[in-house]
């Protein structure tokens, strides 16, 4: 199948010009799917017919599919141009979208707008990124809601500091000048800690980090340099955890607090993966970071699958 050339569009009015109808949408993600021919998703070895009626056919199974069939648009009956739209919003949109806005902004119900959001976070966690490497800054936060906030009789006790009886923990590393990762912890110990790092950044980064004691196993694993902030110390030299400390105030507190007021813990991790998306191409154009999203769709998720977390 040949590359079809669909244009840049960088502004919301670029993007309705270059998708007018449900037929340039499937062409478009058939472009980017199928780019070296047609390929089933029942049997890769088999030989494939092109129906009538626009969609395909397997030889060696004898089932009938679409393009949609092996993605997260597989098994609705929403038009792939709102889709798209869901999809170029959420990348695009500095502090993200609410379920109650895309659903107004698309024209869906919430309960779709909802499901619609999960799905899409689901393909940011489906990126594989290469291993963080180089100068990596390591930091945790704490995501809930303020204590202070809360009725007497629901007010956590000493839920100072780096408690998290009332907040839900997570693990930031980050790359200076390249990508974050984010992993929601059970705890801030040793035992949490250490299994995502030892996953997501290579042996041969120096890692930064501050005090605490729950990484005193990969200071023995890793070059690592400390910068002790119980002491008031924040910078020495290049010892310096400012940039994760950032990205926490920048691109997640900051956009829960103001988009979403309350996210439940066990979707946690789907908003961080949407949040490390968005920082993580936070170089590149309008286009090339939903062509991106659209490429990672490629990956069945169903409502079961969004439910169960």
């Amino acid at each position: 199948m040949n590359e079809l050339n669909f244009g840049a569009f960088n502004s919301l009015y670029d993007f309705f010009e270059a998708f007018p109808t449900e037929a340039s949408c499937i062409a478009f993600l058939e472009s980017k799917r199928w780019a070296n021919g047609v390929v089933s998703p029942y049997d890769p070895t088999s030989k494939v017919y092109h129906r009538g009626d626009g969609n395909y056919r397997c030889k060696n199974t004898g089932k009938n599919f679409n393009v949609r069939v092996g993605t997260i648009f597989e098994g609705t009956k929403l038009p792939l141009r709102k889709w798209f739209m869901a999809i170029y919003l959420i990348c695009n949109h500095k502090k993200s979208i609410s379920a109650t806005q895309l659903a107004k902004d698309i024209s869906v119900t919430l309960k779709t707008s909802w499901f619609l959001l999960h799905k899409i976070r689901r393909t940011f966690h489906s990126i594989h990124l290469e291993k963080l490497d180089g100068k990596v800054e390591l930091d945790e936060t704490f995501v809930g809601g303020k204590n202070k906030n809360r009725h007497a009789n629901k007010k956590v006790k000493n839920s100072q500091g780096r408690s998290f009886k009332d907040k839900v923990p997570v693990l930031g590393m980050l790359q200076r000048s390249g990508n974050v990762i984010c992993k929601v912890v059970n705890d801030t110990s040793v035992k949490s800690l250490t299994p995502p790092i030892l996953k997501s950044i290579a042996r041969t980064a120096t890692l930064f980090t501050d005090e605490w004691c729950g990484y005193d196993l990969v200071r023995k694993l890793y070059t690592t340099k400390m910068v002790d902030h119980g002491k008031g110390l924040y910078v020495v030299g290049d010892a310096y955890t400012n940039s994760i400390e950032g990205f926490w105030g920048n691109f997640c507190k900051r956009v829960v607090n103001a988009i979403y007021n309350w996210v439940s813990k066990k979707y946690m991790q789907r908003y961080f993966d949407e949040f490390c998306f968005r920082y993580n191409t936070r170089k590149v154009n309008n286009h090339d970071r939903f062509e991106t999203a659209v490429i990672n769709s490629f990956i069945r998720v169903t409502q079961k699958d969004i439910i169960a977390a």
